[in-house]
Parts: structure tokens; C-alpha cells; sequence
């Protein structure tokens, strides 16, 4: 549909999901809410994706935050409900089987910066801005700024980011640990292609359970994170990628995993 505020193509087993309200700057509607959710639930369904990348149209913004024009009018109950439904998207996007790269073309703030932080690796241009200005609207982050900020950068670091609302550069926020790589904004696709095209080769099952004990590691106690570990690994020994992987190492070739 031309009026989508979504594009989706697809190379291999590499998804691209680009968020296309470049007028905008890609600012995250209900609307886009909602198609991220179902986009997202797509390509967890679909088992020809193996990776999915995650971008904003234009050179300006990844995205540029939540809509304020739509937020203004809000009602109490209203913003509650638009914060869950934001809420819900990005953690259905943390919580993928399948590893969601952010590449971040250009600014990232307020639920900009928390789409990004749900993925699980960001690639930012040296060009890109990162923050979570909500402060500046008389409001906080609404879709999991203050936590998963928290979780990634640090107390301070959060503090500083979400009480004054300035923006910061990539190499700063690299520093901080919120994005994984900068690279020139010239090679951004290259890049991220890259990154993604290595994650495809890769086993889906070992990735899905390495993700599957991050996550629960990281909302766990340690004894309870390492069990969880422990039960994982094992289950990889029943796997045909196992005996592809071992396999291939001990006979000094590259494995050619599928999935099973």
C-alpha cells in the first residue's frame, strides 16, 4: 500500500524494515506503532528471515521520536494507553527470536532512541544524534527510555541523558555503550549489510537460544541465569546445526547451518 507508513523488502534471508515518514521524520504514530507490531510479528513467523534490520527513511532521522501532534491531545488515560501500546511493539522486538540490527541514519530521539535500544545491536552514522529530550515537552520517555537507557549506559549516564534532554553525538553514545558501532555515514549500509549477512550465515537455533538466555539473564538473578544457560546448551546437542557446526570446524570448512 502506497499510503504505508512502513517499506518492507527482503534480500536473502536478511529483512529490512524501514520506517517511511521522511515529512515526518519518521515520527512513530499509532499507526506505525501498530504496523511495527505486526511487521515484527511477521518476520518472527516467516522462517525465510534470519535477521532483520530495522531503519528510518530519509537522510535526516532514523526517527525522530514519538508524534506530537497526535500526542497533544491526549487524555490521561489516553497516554497511558499509547505509552503501553509503544510499550508492547518494542517488546515484542526485544524479545525476536531473530537478531533486529537498528541502523541509525541520522537522529534518534525519545521513542526514536527506545526503538533503537529494543533492537539488539545498533549501527549508527557519525552523523547521528542520540537522546531522550521528552523533558523539553513537559513529559518522560513513555515506551521504556528510562529503563532500558538504565540497563545500557548507567545510572549517570541515564540521569544526565533524561533530566536535561540534550542530545548527544554517536561517538558519545559508543563511549556510553547505547550503540554497538559508528561508522561514516557513507558506509552505514555497507556496514550493517555486512553485519546482517554474518548473523545469517550463522546458526538460527544457537542465535535464538543466545538470545533467549540474554534476555532471561538479564531480568534474573545469576543462579537462575546460569541454570537457564546450562538447559540451553544442552539442547543444542540435539540439534543437526551442532553436528554441522563441529563438524565442519574439525574438517576446515565453512558450516552451512539450517536452521534445524
Amino acid at each position: 500500500m502506497t499510503d504505508s507508513p512502513l517499506q518492507i523488502a527482503q534480500t536473502d534471508a536478511i529483512r529490512t524494515i524501514t520506517v517511511n515518514r521522511p515529512e515526518k521524520l519518521n515520527a512513530l504514530n499509532s499507526a506505525t506503532l501498530d504496523a511495527l507490531d505486526a511487521a515484527f510479528a511477521d518476520a518472527e513467523r516467516d522462517p525465510t528471515v534470519r535477521v532483520v534490520v530495522l531503519t528510518g527513511a530519509g537522510p535526516k532521522a532514523f526517527v525522530a521520536g514519538a508524534d506530537i501532534s497526535e500526542m497533544q491531545a491526549l487524555s490521561a488515560n489516553e497516554g497511558r494507553d499509547f505509552s503501553l501500546r509503544g510499550t508492547r511493539m518494542m517488546r515484542r522486538v526485544e524479545r525476536l527470536s531473530k537478531p533486529v540490527i537498528a541502523m541509525v541514519n541520522g537522529f534518534a530521539l525519545g521513542g526514536g532512541l527506545e526503538l533503537a535500544m529494543c533492537c539488539h545491536l545498533r549501527i549508527a552514522s557519525d552523523k547521528a544524534k542520540v537522546g531522550q529530550p521528552e523533558i523539553n515537552l513537559g513529559l518522560i520517555p513513555g515506551f521504556g527510555g528510562t529503563q532500558r537507557l538504565l540497563r545500557l549506559a548507567g545510572r549517570a549516564a541515564t540521569l544526565e541523558l533524561c533530566l536535561t534532554g540534550v542530545p548527544i553525538t554517536a561517538e558519545r553514545a559508543l563511549q556510553l555503550g547505547i550503540v554497538n558501532r559508528v561508522v561514516p555515514a557513507d558506509t552505514l549500509e555497507t556496514a550493517t549489510t555486512e553485519l546482517a549477512q554474518q548473523l545469517a550465515n550463522a546458526s538460527p537455533i544457537a542465535l535464538r537460544g543466545m538470545l533467549d538466555c540474554i534476555n532471561v539473564g538479564g531480568e534474573c538473578g545469576i543462579e537462575e541465569g546460569l541454570e537457564y544457560e546450562s538447559a540451553q546448551f544442552g539442547l543444542m546437542f540435539s540439534t543437526e546445526d551442532m553436528r554441522e557446526g563441529t563438524t565442519a570446524f574439525l574438517e576446515k570448512r565453512p558450516a552451512s547451518f539450517k536452521g534445524r
